[in-house]
């Protein structure tokens, strides 16, 4: 029985891992499998890599190798960024974010609303931008911490975080940003921004799942998450993920070199596929189009159906995409961030994210292109939703 070719189009919910980063992670697993904080020389040998992998995911980020604490994954780092805020600022109960925010994010909001702090979610237009003059009037004496995504995961659109973060500094306010979908896909350079606290997750960027950084600004107050040993310099106990840690140093010094490919080779493919699937099938909506956005995501609605049936019919054709974040697409609503948006109901239902990465071909793309007309003309035909209203060869195809 031959292989099924995947033709994987879900990068934003986990991207594989790159060839390069599991070579240099091998060893780790058998050789040198000491224990770095041992006291004997067989665990003090394995501190170079730590310091080197510091070292590569600084250089990513325009960071300094002490500002980068190994976490768990970025739901860690998020956590870890705003507890660590809040505790180091007893007096202040209000906290700002935005209502197109990771799971990660919104649902510490909602807990910190249970205990009594005041949480302030800023909303975005129909493109999914923001409006800093919100931010700028939602920040009060009591504000404790801005946290606000640096880019979308569901339709890629990039949020001003630097001037965001510049609003919060000059009021005071400590700024987080949730950076997991933009590290890797756009430029990051921190020692030219004022943001305090940063995260990112590995397997976002072709480092296994299990491994996470978080970023703290040399200077930022901080209060560890997980307390214990002294490991992390005392801000994140437990015993590091030596493996992984080295396969997040290796992958963040490939997404550095391949930052050029995501904006201009994804960038291209990302752009075909769009171009592609709105010219084949009438009744689409591209989300957030009119925005900055990632280079590799594609948010795209198809009217009157349901995105969940697409992408059963997508799956078995060997096509892998999501309804959106792969956190949330166990509910039938319409995302949270499509409702943010204000997509109309009858396009919402039928939304469907298509994220690229440096591994995907022009082929796999025409494939795509390919197969999607059927899908949906199938779909519309037994849609309860269609009205009987002449969706196909009725030239209906208004394109947003």
């Amino acid at each position: 029985m031959e292989k099924q070719h995947i033709y994987y189009f879900d990068n934003n919910a986990t991207s594989r891992v790159a060839e390069e980063v599991a070579r240099e992670m091998e060893p780790f697993f058998h050789d040198l499998y000491a224990n770095p904080s041992s006291m004997h020389f067989f665990g003090g040998s394995l501190q170079i890599y730590l310091d080197t992998a510091r070292q590569r995911v600084a250089d990513l980020l325009g960071a300094r190798p002490e500002e980068i604490i190994f976490t768990s994954c970025g739901t860690e780092s998020d956590s870890t960024a705003i507890y660590s805020a809040l505790r180091s600022q007893p007096g202040k109960k209000h906290f700002i974010t935005t209502q197109v925010e990771h799971p990660a994010v919104l649902t510490v909001a909602k807990n910190l609303e249970k205990q009594g702090y005041r949480v302030t979610r800023l909303p975005v237009d129909a493109e999914g931008r923001l409006n800093l003059d919100d931010l700028k009037q939602a920040i009060t004496a009591d504000t404790a911490l801005v946290s606000m995504m640096w880019a979308n995961n569901e339709t890629g659109v990039v949020f001003p975080v630097e001037e965001a973060a510049r609003i919060a500094h000059s009021r005071g306010v400590l700024f987080h940003t949730d950076a997991v979908q933009a590290a890797g896909k756009i430029p990051i350079n921190l020692s030219e921004t004022r943001i305090d606290m940063l995260s990112v997750s590995g397997h976002k960027l072709h480092a296994p799942k299990g491994i996470g950084v978080l970023y703290v600004r040399k200077g930022t107050p901080f209060t560890p998450f997980l307390i214990g040993g002294h490991q992390e310099d005392g801000r994140r106990a437990g015993t590091e993920n030596v493996p992984y840690i080295v396969g997040l140093g290796k992958a963040a010094e490939l997404a550095r070199k391949h930052i050029e490919l995501e904006n201009t080779q994804v960038r291209e493919l990302r752009d075909r596929l769009e171009a592609g699937l709105t010219a084949a099938v009438p009744g689409t909506k591209v989300n957030g189009r009119g925005a900055e956005r990632l280079p590799n995501t594609l948010s795209i609605c198809f009217e009157y159906i349901e995105g969940e049936s697409i992408l059963l019919m997508l799956s078995e054709k060997g096509i892998c995409a999501s309804s959106g974040s792969a956190c949330t697409s166990g509910s039938l609503e319409p995302s949270h961030v499509l409702r943010a948006m204000k997509v109309p109901q009858t396009y919402a239902h039928g939304s469907i994210r298509l994220s690229l990465s440096i591994y995907n071909t022009r082929e796999e793309v025409d494939y795509v292109i390919k197969e999607f007309p059927a899908i949906v003309e199938k779909l519309r035909a037994i849609s309860p939703f269609a009205d009987g209203k002449p969706l196909f060869g009725a030239g209906d195809g208004h394109h947003h």
